[in-house]
Formats: C-alpha cells, sequence, structure tokens
C-alpha cells in the first residue's frame, strides 16, 4: 500500500522547491511570446518547431549562468559589472536594458488592453492606464515571498493552448518531424521570425532578474549575506528549478505553434494583425459552446492579461535592479517602498513610459512581434558579458562555467549575433 499524504507531500515540496528559475521561465511566454509564437505557427506552419527544442539548452546555459553569479557573488548582474568592467561597459549594458525592457513593458500593456477590449468598449489608453495602475499596486504594496506564490500559480494561464493542440486535428509524427529536424532558410522573413523567436525567449530582461532574484530568494530564505550560502547543492537545486522553468517555457511556446499551425496556417490565416485573430487559434476548443467566438477570445485574453501580470513587473523590476546597483541606491523586491525609495521610483517611471507608448497609435499586437526582434538584437551583448563574467576567476572563483556550459553560451551568442546581423542588413 502507498501512503497518498506521502505522495502529496512530495509533490508540494518539490514545487515549493521551484523558485526564481520556474518563474523566469514563465515570465518568457509573456504577451510577446505568445503573439510572435502565435504569428511564427501561423506564417510558417511547423517551420519553427524546431527551435522549441533546440533553443531550450542555449536558454538554458545562459540562465544557468545568470543564477550562478547571483548566488556565488550575491550580487545583481549590473553590480558586478559595475565592480570589475569599465563605466562605459556598465553604461551601455544598463542602457541597452532599459531599452528593451521599456519598449517589451509597453508593447504588453498594449496587447493586455487590447485583448480587454475584446469585451469592454473603452479606449486603449483607458485600459492601459488601469493596467499600469494594478501592475504598480501589486508591485509595490505585496512581499516578495508573496509576490512570488502569486507568480508562480500564474504560469498556469496558457492552460488553453495544450488543450488546444491535444483537441485539433494534427498530425504529430509531423510535429516530431519538424521538433527534431532543423530546417533553415536564409531570406529576410525566415530569419526576420528567427530573431523575433530567440528574442523573446532568450531575452534580456530575464538575465538581470534571474540573478537578482537568486539574491533576493536566498536572503528572503536564510536571512543572511547570500555569498556566505554558496554551496553545490544550492547550485544544483538553482539549475533544477532553472531546467524545469526553460522546459515549461519552450513547451508551451511548441503548442502555441502547433495550435497556430493547424488552425491558423491549415486555413489560409497567415498573418496576425488583432487580438481577435489572434485568439482564433483557440477557436476549437470552444467550437461546440454558444458564443464560441467570444469564448475564444476569453481564453486568449486570459493568458495574455495572466502572463502580462507576471512578465510587466519583472521588466519594470529588472530595470530597477540595474539602476539601483549601477548607482548604488538600496534596491530589492524583498524591502518596502520606505526602504528603497529610488527602486521603487524606477519601477513606477518605467512602467509608467511603457504604458504611455500606446498614445501613439502603435498596432499593439504587431508591435509585440517587433519588440521579440528588439531583445534579440539587444540580447547579444549581455550574452557576451554574462560569458565573460562566469569565466572570470576573481568573480567566480571555483564556480567558473565547464565546457559544456561555456560550448552551448557561445553557440548561443553565435546564433544570436548572426541572426541580429542579417535581420538589420534586410532591414536597412
Amino acid at each position: 500500500m502507498y501512503d497518498r499524504r506521502k505522495i502529496s507531500h512530495k509533490k508540494i515540496k518539490i514545487f515549493s522547491a521551484l523558485g526564481p528559475g520556474l518563474v523566469t521561465g514563465a515570465a518568457d511566454d509573456d504577451p510577446s511570446g505568445i503573439v510572435t509564437y502565435t504569428q511564427a505557427g501561423a506564417k510558417f506552419g511547423l517551420g519553427f518547431a524546431w527551435l522549441s527544442l533546440y533553443v531550450w539548452p542555449m536558454m538554458l546555459a545562459i540562465q544557468e549562468m545568470c543564477g550562478r553569479i547571483g548566488i556565488v557573488t550575491g550580487k545583481g548582474l549590473v553590480a558586478n559589472l559595475k565592480e570589475h568592467y569599465s563605466k562605459y561597459t556598465v553604461y551601455f549594458i544598463v542602457g541597452a536594458l532599459l531599452l528593451a525592457n521599456t519598449v517589451n513593458l509597453g508593447a504588453d500593456i498594449g496587447a493586455m488592453a487590447s485583448s480587454l477590449q475584446l469585451f469592454v468598449n473603452l479606449p486603449l489608453w483607458f485600459l492601459s492606464f488601469l493596467f499600469f495602475v494594478l501592475i504598480i499596486s501589486l508591485e509595490i504594496l505585496l512581499p516578495y515571498h508573496k509576490y512570488a506564490k502569486v507568480l508562480k500559480w500564474l504560469c498556469l494561464s496558457l492552460a488553453a493552448y495544450f488543450l488546444t493542440a491535444l483537441i485539433v486535428k494534427t498530425n504529430w509524427g509531423d510535429v516530431a518531424t519538424h521538433t527534431l529536424i532543423p530546417k533553415v532558410h536564409f531570406n529576410a522573413d525566415f530569419m526576420f521570425m528567427l530573431t523575433a523567436f530567440v528574442g523573446t525567449t532568450i531575452s534580456p530582461y530575464l538575465f538581470a532578474w534571474q540573478v537578482s532574484q537568486e539574491v533576493e530568494e536566498i536572503k528572503d530564505n536564510y536571512l543572511v549575506e547570500a555569498k556566505a550560502t554558496v554551496s553545490s547543492s544550492r547550485i544544483k537545486a538553482m539549475r533544477f528549478d532553472t531546467m524545469m522553468g526553460m522546459f515549461f517555457s519552450n513547451l508551451t511556446a511548441l503548442f502555441i505553434m502547433v495550435t497556430a499551425a493547424s488552425v491558423l496556417n491549415a486555413n489560409g490565416i497567415l498573418e496576425i494583425s488583432s487580438a481577435r485573430e489572434a485568439s482564433e487559434a483557440l477557436l476549437p476548443l470552444v467550437k461546440n459552446f454558444p458564443y464560441a467566438g467570444q469564448l475564444a477570445s476569453l481564453f486568449f485574453a486570459v493568458g495574455v492579461i495572466g502572463t502580462g501580470l507576471l512578465a510587466i513587473p519583472i521588466f519594470a523590476a529588472s530595470s530597477s535592479y540595474a539602476i539601483s546597483e549601477m548607482f548604488g541606491w538600496p534596491e530589492g523586491l524583498s524591502k518596502n517602498f520606505r526602504e528603497a525609495k529610488g527602486f521603487y521610483g524606477v519601477i513606477i517611471i518605467g512602467t509608467l513610459i511603457g504604458m504611455l507608448l500606446n498614445f501613439f497609435g502603435v498596432n499593439p499586437i504587431k508591435a509585440l512581434v517587433y519588440t521579440a526582434v528588439l531583445n534579440g538584437i539587444i540580447a547579444v551583448p549581455m550574452i557576451f558579458m554574462i560569458i565573460k563574467i562566469t569565466n572570470n576567476k576573481v568573480i567566480m572563483g571555483k564556480y567558473t562555467s565547464g565546457f559544456w556550459s561555456n560550448l552551448i553560451a557561445i553557440v548561443t551568442f553565435g546564433v544570436m549575433l548572426f541572426a541580429a546581423v542579417f535581420t538589420l542588413s534586410h532591414l536597412t
């Protein structure tokens, strides 16, 4: 006889062990990710399915490096750059991170507002402002340990894509073939989408966020200086957490593409320009119910708004960590507003600027894909510096990167550099 209570306790213990890595992976499937993967599936069918498999070790290698930096040094990414590299490097990385985060944040708020417009007849600017107030309130008022628990459960909002992919008529043999065997086309449209895919998957904001959150996680759990808790067991736990988070992220990307390929591409819908068009990928899930179109829109809106609420505070906070570390301000979501006014001030200002970008009449759905491309370009120099830090014995001591970690990270850097240069050369 087995003891159900013991099994249940083990499941709870495993889930509780998942922290920054899981949240980082889930936040990676933000509105920009959802729309980019949907557009990839609509335009290219299963042509990008292989990326969900081959990007996983790339993403894992970079995020593991970021987690290791946080655990070993007890400092954020920018704090390490400031201490060991030139001020111009710090300015460049912080400036690039702020640009990517602000644009991404604005595009995500616009997408959330556009999704809500499917149900309420209110102006985009007004809905954007409502989300601004909600997000700022959540990030400032909730203590970190409670906030982290909320973030974990928001990961479940993407289940609709898994269900739809299983319901629609899908040739899973074709899915397996396209997932295992890469096919690359060196033309402008393909490379643009490839840059968007890797940019929304291996995103700059995730780098700074995971470094800082590993520090927060240790301080929150142990109430001691982070550097004093360095151990092989702690790094192994971080790797497991990160592996699960990145696996969840890429599996979700695959199912979104399979859904879009089976529902949109198969029916000749190749371009996504509105929230309603994107929501049509979920129609098979509710086709036997009354008001199927409204239900599909509801599932889409819940996914976009849920992941937006998950990701947007992370954009804003990762920017704030960078600025606070650069100027030596008190920082951290574990602190309250009075203890870290500058840190929370940057969050408020960054979110406000992002929200205001929606007042310029940009199509919020198309903006998400272009934002993903911007992320893909800006991630390149940041990955270069992450590789340098994790191979610096002065910073990392005996926890420098090994052969396989370096090999995968360098391949990631090379792939993203090539895609970024190719895309930029065809945009001009």
